[in-house]
């Protein structure tokens, strides 16, 4: 019998565990395929890349180094048709209480609402998008 998927609303907060962040603003983005999360900072040194991920005015900022020995880089087609190359990394994310394993692209998103977008890779086969909702995750983890 297949297991129901689970509803999620069109924003949520959610910790991402590798990256050292909890309580993250999240957006929802069917639209895109691969998760994407801003970094104040990115810099490849002697094959590893360095990050800072958020800004200081996120409430979950820390300021700590991450650092990643495994990477690639990915062509990424924004909305509005340009295309740009990324970094990617691999990392995860909690939602429902649940660990997922799930790729993300490494971006300056400063005038952007949401520091993440969460994309088709990571939502297919998981979740049902009702966006009337919101916070659907992170009720249930401060409940």
């Amino acid at each position: 019998m297949k297991k129901p998927k689970l509803i999620i609303g069109k924003k949520d907060v959610a910790d991402l565990p590798i990256f050292g962040l909890s309580g993250v603003q999240v957006k929802i983005d069917s639209g895109a395929y691969t998760s994407t999360i801003h970094c104040a900072k990115v810099e490849e040194n002697q094959g590893r890349l360095e990050v800072i991920f958020l800004d200081k005015k996120d409430d979950s900022y820390t300021g700590n180094k991450v650092i990643f020995e495994e990477y690639s880089v990915k062509k990424v087609r924004s909305s509005s048709g340009q295309s740009q190359h990324r970094y990617k990394v691999k990392g995860n994310i909690i939602l429902f209480g649940k660990k997922y394993n799930t790729e993300f692209t490494l971006s300056r998103r400063t005038k952007m609402r949401y520091p993440v977008l969460l994309g088709r890779k990571l939502l297919n086969k998981r979740f049902l998008i009702d966006t009337s909702l919101v916070d659907q995750s992170w009720k249930i983890k401060i409940s």
